[in-house]
């Protein structure tokens, strides 16, 4: 179990402290705990009171002791009641805030009241958009965890030849893997920000389950047990000469990477080989086209325009009519973190130190879905890769 080094943190606060005096905010009030945990070390209850100037108060309603011995900000306070904040910030000699930022974009309303009704006199604003591009920046010591959670991943894949057996279902297969992963330190979870982003270990779908589409929003969906959870592996029983579709994540101490493969028992058609092919030519352009300062949706485009090119515009990133409009995600502490390889957004540069995953993926309905998905960083050298698992659609 990691502990996130003190000077890690400090670090981490301080360039928001840079970039709350450039938006004019006397004071971030940190409550969602993929946010708690990037700037405290900690998810226990509460909420993280950042000055533009002075020490962040972690202040925890559940548990302190516990968030004491995880954290290693200077101040770890217990608190019951956002009623409190106030007294508290009057008493570490803080000015009373008059522009105050809250995560807008995840926090419920409600519980945006609670936190808001003990002030007077305060605009109120969303602190969002500068913790996202603040955490899409990875530090080494982040990357360096990443890279564990590819070797996690990666001995997932591994096990796949192992136990995939014509007439298991996808259900079996999934749960398989899970135990790998659960064993390798997995904790069971994906955190996702998108409101309803429900997400497990990972997902497994065979032949013409692997193209039908979903509420989530990916490309691919699968049918799932139940409407309740319409996604992921299903009873389908696996079959020979067709594609199963292993899209999983790595998670070790708090980050992600995600890994996409395709396996079959016995060779799948010539048309679902040749898409597998075009979309591995696609991370090849990926590769080439990918360098500082070029727009997220520049990727997005030159992409879809060979995806076109190759005949798969009508199944690239879906199905007709349930078509994603991006091929690469952030990952860090979150599945759906900056930058977005997305349309809309040619005009935001890459920056050093960007992890996402890139996911080029074709579906034929009726048929199946094949693609690849890995994680990657730009590094002051390039551009590197975090997943390292076989790239080959394996034939077993």
């Amino acid at each position: 179990m990691r502990i996130t080094p003190a000077i890690e943190l400090e670090y981490r606060c301080s360039r928001m402290q840079l970039a709350m005096g450039a938006a004019g905010l006397d004071a971030v009030l940190v409550v969602q705990n993929a946010d708690l945990f990037y700037f405290t070390g900690s998810v226990q209850a509460g909420c993280l009171y950042i000055p533009v100037q002075g020490q962040p108060l972690y202040l925890v309603r559940r548990d302190a002791g516990r968030a004491r011995m995880e954290s290693g900000l200077k101040e770890v306070l217990p608190f019951s009641s956002p009623r409190e904040l106030p007294r508290i910030i009057a008493e570490y000699g803080y000015p009373s805030p008059r522009r105050v930022g809250l995560e807008l974009d995840v926090l419920p309303v409600n519980l945006c009241y609670r936190y808001q009704a003990p002030f007077t006199g305060v605009v109120w604003l969303d602190a969002s958009p500068l913790i996202r591009k603040l955490r899409m920046i990875k530090s080494s010591y982040e990357i360096h965890i990443m890279m564990d959670a590819g070797g996690q991943v990666d001995k997932l894949f591994r096990r796949v030849p192992e136990i995939v057996r014509e007439g298991m279902t996808d259900l079996m297969l999934s749960a398989e893997l899970e135990y790998v992963a659960r064993t390798q330190g997995h904790p069971g979870f994906v955190r996702m920000r998108s409101f309803n982003g429900e997400l497990g270990v990972g997902h497994v779908y065979s032949g013409t389950d692997s193209a039908v589409p979903t509420y989530t929003d990916t490309p691919l969906g699968g049918m799932g047990l139940s409407p309740s959870f319409g996604q992921g592996a299903s009873y389908r029983a696996i079959c020979r000469n067709e594609p199963i579709v292993v899209d999983f994540s790595g998670s070790f101490d708090g980050y992600l990477v995600d890994q996409t493969r395709i396996f079959a028992l016995g060779p799948v058609s010539p048309r679902l080989q040749r898409a597998y092919d075009d979309m591995l030519a696609l991370q090849e352009l990926m590769k080439d086209t990918v360098q500082v300062g070029v727009g997220w949706g520049e990727i997005y485009d030159a992409c879809r325009a060979l995806a076109t090119a190759q005949g798969h515009g009508d199944g690239f990133m879906g199905i007709p009519g349930s078509q994603v409009h991006f091929v690469g995600h952030g990952v860090g502490i979150e599945i759906d973190e900056y930058p977005l390889l997305a349309r809309r957004f040619g005009g935001v540069p890459l920056e050093v130190g960007m992890a996402f995953a890139f996911e080029p993926k074709v579906v034929f309905p009726g048929e199946g879905a094949v693609g690849i998905e890995n994680t990657f960083y730009l590094s002051g050298e390039g551009l590197k890769q975090l997943t390292v698992s076989d790239e080959r659609l394996m034939i077993l």
